[in-house]
């Protein structure tokens, strides 16, 4: 016979333990998805390497400069999904006016890879200024790089940007974009690349 004044166990402390243990594994769960997205597929910025920066033709007349400008570089995607780039340049400037501009055609590049491009244009009677100008027409001048007598120098800057985005998980997409700046000294009697520095 049941016993009217027995206590019976409280149905609200059993829901409410539910309840403490779905919460505990929601938490560690959304936890362990931040920290895989965080290391394993958060959208990283690819790399740039400048390899190579050759000026195949200079010349230098009537106080312009002709050149042909090469510039040879590695991009590599660190991401786990490929990397799609889009409305991405190359500009070269000369003490801080652009001298040209050339753009990249898009491209994808697989996760972990790394790509090569090259980029190469015509700059046609560029002006010198004066002070370059008079030191070329003058001769000999006692510029020295490293050490070593050159001549008249001057420096260029490169200017290298990929915009693009990155897919995650397959699902998801996120911009990125990525740039690389250069200084280039040049010899200015040959042409020859004296040094780069990025």
């Amino acid at each position: 016979m049941n016993d009217p004044y027995r206590s019976k166990p409280s149905r609200g402390r059993t829901n409410f333990a539910s309840c403490i243990c779905a919460t505990v594994f929601l938490i560690f769960l959304i936890a362990g998805i931040v920290i895989a997205y965080f290391f394993l597929f958060k959208p990283k910025t690819p790399k740039i390497a400048v390899e190579a920066v050759r000026f195949p033709t200079f010349s230098v007349t009537n106080g312009t400069v002709n050149f042909t400008f090469f510039q040879y570089v590695s991009v590599t995607n660190p991401n786990r999904d490929e990397f799609t780039h889009y409305d991405s340049s190359l500009q070269l400037s000369y003490s801080g006016e652009p001298v040209g501009l050339v753009f990249i055609p898009a491209g994808k590049i697989d996760g972990g890879r790394t790509q090569h491009m090259s980029a190469k244009f015509d700059v046609q009677s560029y002006p010198l200024p004066a002070k370059l100008k008079a030191d070329v027409s003058g001769g000999v001048i006692p510029t020295t790089v490293n050490g070593v007598g050159a001549g008249p120098t001057m420096e260029v800057e490169t200017r290298m940007k990929l915009v693009g985005r990155v897919r995650v998980l397959k699902v998801f997409t996120h911009r990125v974009d990525s740039g690389v700046k250069c200084g280039v000294m040049i010899q200015v009697s040959s042409g020859s690349v004296l040094g780069v520095r990025c």
